[in-house]
């Protein structure tokens, strides 16, 4: 979609009142699920650290073997989400939820569920390329090790770096530190790194924000070729590589309390031509954010 050139800019103070504007469609309307299995299913799902609410009352459904994208402003909650969907910030002592997060139908936040388990099939792979200080060998092995994964564990590290389209790049030195790749081969590192212990889900939090475009590019072809196999969720903030890659899009903006909601959720396609919210359009259309 493209703004359209008689359109003034947007001053600082309509841009603040478009980013805490609160009225949205009925549910039924800006909310529409994607065909096939949900793998992940929010309900009324909110977040918070001690008093403040970082996510309010979210609820959509995450399809299985597609990449979803998430999108929004900066603190709208889009990484607060993603690191709830892997029990992450459980690590933060502040944080508590309230709501319903379920995995093929199972309350993600029952006290019977392990969370290392949790992260154990659910991986996630961050902003900035974060490789173990060991071999490029040892970084893949070390998942399946701790996670008590049988097997070859030579053919675990071959298998998981062909998967991040990285063996050809390294196969003669896996002996090396994986700090000593490039920035965008360290990120196809840590993919493999999370393919390793047979995940079902990957989490990517703005996976290329640090990469050079042809690095960038590279791990899209890889997000692609591994949404045939996997379930893919993704925060980004570059709409291009939405529209390039997702397959489904959630658009988070921030309430007037801070807090993030879910404004639109549906299809990429739909999303970027024909979106439901008016304050999507501004997003995606750059008119503020």
């Amino acid at each position: 979609m493209i703004m359209r050139t008689d359109e003034r800019p947007a001053s600082l103070a309509e841009r603040e009142e478009r980013l805490t504007e609160t009225s949205t469609l009925p549910a039924s309307e800006r909310i529409m699920s994607p065909p096939g299995p949900a793998v992940i299913e929010l309900r009324g799902f909110s977040a918070y650290y001690g008093n403040f609410r970082a996510l309010h009352d979210v609820s959509f459904r995450i399809p299985a073997k597609q990449i979803t994208a998430l999108i929004g402003p900066s603190g709208c909650g889009k990484s607060t989400l993603l690191r709830c969907i892997n029990r992450m910030n459980d690590l933060v002592p502040s944080f508590r939820h309230e709501g319903l997060m379920t995995y093929h139908g199972v309350d993600l936040y029952d006290p019977a569920v392990d969370p290392v388990e949790v992260r154990r099939r659910i991986g996630m792979v961050f902003q900035k390329p974060n490789p173990f200080p060991k071999s490029i060998y040892e970084n893949i092995a070390f998942g399946p090790r701790v996670n008590g994964i049988k097997g070859n564990m030579s053919e675990i590290v071959e298998r998981s770096l062909r998967r991040a389209a990285l063996w050809e790049d390294v196969k003669d030195k896996l002996s090396q530190s994986g700090l000593a790749l490039s920035g965008g081969q360290q990120q196809r590192l840590c993919i493999a790194r999370a393919l390793a212990v047979q995940p079902e889900i990957i989490l990517m939090d703005e996976p290329c924000s640090a990469l050079d475009p042809i690095a960038t590019l590279k791990i899209e072809d890889l997000m692609k070729e591994l949404a045939k196999e996997y379930t893919i969720v993704i925060v980004t903030h570059n709409m291009q590589q939405a529209a390039r890659v997702a397959d489904n899009t959630a658009f988070l903006m921030m309430r007037p309390d801070r807090a993030g909601e879910l404004v639109e959720y549906s299809d990429t396609d739909s999303m970027f031509t024909a979106p439901k919210d008016k304050r999507t359009e501004d997003y995606i259309t750059g008119r503020f954010g």
